[in-house]
């Protein structure tokens, strides 16, 4: 095989892996459905120890598909479902306890991860060290690029977990043959055989369904009253996602709760037409439909989900002609819908997993800020209505949302809750209307609605720049702060004990901070593109994607252009481009259309990572030791994920303030080399996606 090829598929395979983990980890561990960027930190510190090992007479990737079957055995061993749910971090899930403290478990799985990463990494720097530095960054961005498109071909097709593992395990055996040692050999082969029948047991399980966010569970059971089956028979779906119960497919009739609303909603100009955003199964599109709507438009982010309800659900209700399905985010379907609506709902709209690995937003994160709010109100026909319900376990989030809406409609929502107030389980409905005399409402929270009073001080609400709604205030939560220092006492240890003295990577300093800086740059534009064109996979991809051209084409300027006169003004202009990008807030681009929008959203994030990358590139080229130097790069990189959390005090707005920050420690650490023609030992940016530069 020819080195080219060679790294290719090795940067491929390092990349599909590392998405493939944190995909599906988050699977069977619930915890990293909501902190899966404990994976991409892992994988940072495992693929920066493998380039510091390479320099070493002893090879260790050949062992990489034992440490990958000891982490899926250990995974598909010890699963996880969440211990408890409240406080000032609300999750969504069972709240029985079961499986070990969260701070253990996330260290534990970053540990494990980190250990398999290395081992991989270890073979991508041993044939990364065999180019020239931008020739093996060219080659390994190519790589990187397909493996993003692979990743997301397979989850375009619903591919479960053995087709991931079938494809990691054909790129190993591509690069590992011929084999050299009949002992690791048999090794090798069995621990691949081991990972694809785990996981071929998992994929293959009844009623086990993969979609391109979630682990789906479903299972059918018959619909009965006072103990006995109903006649004719009816059954019904429950769903469980990622290992919690996520929603049931049941009769319109027989489900009181979805009827609430109705109790209260009194559109001016009648139930004509009705958007449900997070229409699921389909419980709140029969429901509207029972009520006489005209027209429903059923938004759902998962195909999945509304394919299982179309097909299975009791009522049948994407099978009437009434009914629009669009598979999309629901905060984008607000922006670019035309339409007006006599009710506008926010149906359980409960996601239990994040955007991306590298972010703390969910899914939904987005419908519960105050601009979503204005944006749902904005659709609304005069006397229209708006309804927002769900199982919101602690009263500060009631509150926090009733508050919302009072600022956005100008007067308190009407709140219907069935069960004990005081219970963490009771489920709330509030309704406001444009014109409050579009509400019915009463004096009874429980038993027929009042309207909304705090029960304490009421949380600030969401917004588009801190769209966390379920984190209480504007600090960390304990269990935050202890994973995290155990993070970093972990790698710690680690870097010291298998790359050896970090003193050769003091050299580097100038690239730690790049590594930081990028890394949060790139987040902060995934997050921006989610609030413009939506939280779906695909746009997620797309993001990935075009990081990692315009890191290609800063490659392509460098390799023509050889040596920029004045190194220095790139920073300068760098600085530039992080300015703007502060003064135009992302929110500012959603009054334009979806056109216009795109130009000006890609030319505002992708210009500081052009920059940046010709930062990193005119620093990187002469590169003479680029095993210290890309541990330095990795190292700077999960800090920089683990400063990401500074966005539930800050907003993410403020994390290009840091990144500046952190691209002016790099100038004034890296100043020396500078010099136009100076030789600067540097190292190549991680291979892993991102590519932190």
């Amino acid at each position: 095989m020819s080195p080219k090829l060679r790294l290719v598929l090795l940067s491929f395979l390092m990349l599909f892996v590392e998405l493939a983990l944190i995909r599906w980890t988050g699977s069977n561990v619930v915890f990293l459905s909501y902190f899966s960027n404990f994976v991409l930190l892992g994988s940072f510190l495992g693929i920066g120890i493998g380039f510091l090992r390479a320099g070493r007479s002893r090879n260790f990737f050949p062992y990489a598909p034992l440490a990958l079957a000891g982490l899926v055995a250990f995974v598909r061993f010890f699963p996880v479902s969440l211990r408890d749910s409240g406080g000032d971090l609300i999750f969504f899930g069972e709240l029985k306890p079961h499986g070990p403290p969260k701070e253990l478990m996330l260290t534990v799985v970053f540990l494990v991860v980190a250990a398999t990463m290395a081992f991989i990494g270890e073979g991508v720097a041993r044939t990364f060290a065999r180019f020239p530095p931008l020739e093996a960054y060219k080659w390994d961005l190519v790589g990187s690029l397909l493996g993003i498109a692979g990743f997301s071909a397979l989850s375009f097709l619903g591919a479960p977990p053995l087709a991931w593992g079938a494809v990691a395990a054909a790129v190993f055996v591509a690069v590992e043959l011929p084999p050299r040692v009949p002992v690791l050999a048999a090794l090798q082969g069995a621990a691949l055989i081991a990972i694809l029948v785990m996981l071929g047991f998992e994929s293959f399980a009844a009623g086990t369904d993969w979609s391109p966010y979630y682990k789906i569970r479903y299972q059918s059971h018959p619909v009965t009253e006072n103990g006995r089956r109903v006649e004719p028979p009816v059954d019904f779906l429950t769903v469980d996602v990622n290992g919690v119960p996520h929603q049931a497919d049941y009769p319109v009739k027989n489900n009181p709760i979805y009827q609430t609303l109705y109790q209260h909603a009194r559109p001016a100009g009648g139930l004509g037409d009705v958007l449900v955003i997070g229409a699921g199964g389909g419980n709140d599109v029969a429901a509207a439909l029972a009520r006489g709507a005209r027209h429903v438009d059923a938004v759902e982010i998962d195909r999945r989900l509304y394919e299982l309800g179309k097909a299975h659900h009791p009522d049948r209700p994407y099978q009437d002609p009434r009914v629009s399905e669009h598979i999309d985010d629901g905060r984008a379907y607000l922006e670019r819908t035309g339409r007006k609506y006599d009710l506008v709902i926010l149906a359980l709209p409960d996601s239990l997993t994040l955007v991306a690995g590298q972010s703390s937003l969910r899914l939904e994160s987005y419908l519960f800020t105050k601009e979503a709010v204005e944006a749902a109100r904005s659709r609304l026909r005069p006397g229209g209505v708006f309804s927002m319900y769900n199982y919101y376990r602690e009263p500060w989030l009631l509150d926090r949302l009733g508050g919302t809406i009072k600022s956005v409609f100008g007067h308190p929502p009407c709140v219907h809750v069935l069960g004990a107030t005081d219970g963490p389980n009771n489920f709330s409905v509030l309704t406001v209307g444009k014109d409050p005399s579009s509400v019915a409402c009463g004096t009874d929270v429980r038993t027929e609605g009042a309207l909304w009073e705090p029960s304490g001080a009421v949380p600030a609400p969401s917004t588009d720049d801190r769209p966390f709604p379920y984190l209480r205030g504007h600090a960390l939560p304990n269990f935050y702060l202890i994973t995290i220092a155990l993070i970093l006492l972990g790698s710690l240890v680690l870097v010291r004990w298998a790359g050896g003295p970090m003193r050769p990577m003091v050299g580097y300093l100038d690239l730690f901070f790049m590594g930081a800086a990028f890394l949060l740059l790139e987040t902060k534009n995934v997050v921006q593109f989610a609030l413009l064109f939506g939280t779906t996979w695909f746009v997620n991809a797309l993001v990935f994607a075009g990081v990692l051209l315009v890191v290609l084409l800063a490659v392509a300027v460098q390799r023509r252009v050889k040596d920029f006169r004045r190194p220095a003004l790139l920073y300068l202009a760098l600085l530039g481009a992080l300015a703007l990008a502060w003064l135009i807030p992302p929110h500012a681009l959603l009054g334009l259309s979806v056109v216009p929008r795109f130009f000006a959203a890609t030319a505002l994030a992708f210009a500081p990572i052009f920059l940046a990358n010709l930062v990193f590139t005119q620093r990187f080229k002469d590169t003479e030791s680029s095993t210290s130097a890309f541990g330095a790069n990795l190292l700077g990189a999960m800090v920089g994920g683990l400063l990401e959390y500074s966005a539930l005090i800050v907003g993410y707005r403020s994390l290009l303030v840091v990144v500046a920050a952190l691209y002016g420690l790099a100038f004034l650490a890296g100043r020396r080399y500078l010099v136009p023609g100076a030789r600067a030992e540097a190292a190549p940016p991680r291979v892993a996606e991102p590519v932190p530069t």
